[in-house]
């Protein structure tokens, strides 16, 4: 194990355990412990916590949190009361925790172990202004290797679906409450159609392209517990205006 010092008020020691390293966020000096040989957190995650909106003294949940990054960054850009981070993985939850702890904000973000499918069991109904979630895209997982590695689990539907992350997260919205989560378009009908399934009425969508003359390949969707039947089509977003340069609007997401 290595052992890594903080260097900013707040952040404490903190051990790196095998293939571990630590990545600046570029926002308040927050850091992120990654693992290169099971997951680290890509743009759609980034790109989620952009377009999420966290109000003051609201309580925020991600589901399936991974590394972590989407609690950290919304912390780091709101004045939300509470985050919590739920992760499944043991791992992977127990390695976001010491990046929690790494900054110091063991105060306003708690990182649970648990199944998404189990969400309303945990947690209890309505009890979170806010929910958020990257989950997996791809919906047949048959012909994995091993569909038990951190990086199966992440990207395909191994141990929950679609269903269950949207059921899941409008039984803890309360009433008015705000689910954010990133996709693929190409299962926007699916995703449309289980929203408004649980009651959770599509308000905001952005297609993200990698480049202006490409199709997208991401979409951010905001949708509001019990809202009116109404969406907003925002302007798309372009990730690169040339090869290796990003728009100025993603180095406004990513804080350059």
């Amino acid at each position: 194990m290595e052992k890594i010092q903080g260097e900013r008020a707040g952040q404490v020691s903190i051990e790196l355990k095998e293939n571990e390293r630590i990545d600046d966020l570029q926002r308040n000096g927050y850091r992120i412990i990654q693992n290169r040989d099971k997951f680290c957190f890509g743009m759609d995650a980034v790109l989620l916590s952009g377009f999420a909106q966290v109000r003051p003294g609201e309580r925020v949940i991600d589901l399936g949190t991974g590394t972590g990054i989407i609690p950290i960054l919304l912390e780091a850009k709101y004045e939300g009361e509470h985050y919590t981070g739920l992760e499944i993985q043991d791992e992977m939850a127990e390695m976001a925790a010491r990046s929690v702890r790494l900054n110091g904000l063991e105060e306003k973000i708690q990182i649970v172990r648990g199944d998404i499918c189990k969400s309303r069991e945990l947690f209890g109904l309505a009890v979170f202004d806010v929910v958020t979630c990257n989950p997996p895209y791809m919906n047949d997982a048959h012909g994995l290797k091993n569909p038990q590695l951190p990086k199966a689990i992440a990207r395909h539907e191994v141990l929950c679906t679609l269903e269950d992350v949207v059921r899941e997260g409008a039984g803890i919205l309360k009433p008015g409450g705000r689910f954010f989560m990133v996709h693929r378009p190409h299962r926007l009908i699916e995703i449309i159609s289980m929203l408004v399934k649980y009651k959770l009425e599509p308000k905001r969508m952005k297609m993200v392209h990698p480049f202006a003359d490409k199709d997208a390949n991401m979409v951010l969707i905001e949708a509001v517990r019990g809202g009116k039947s109404m969406i907003k089509v925002e302007p798309p977003l372009v990730v690169y205006r040339d090869i290796g340069v990003y728009t100025d609007e993603i180095y406004e997401v990513y804080g350059y």
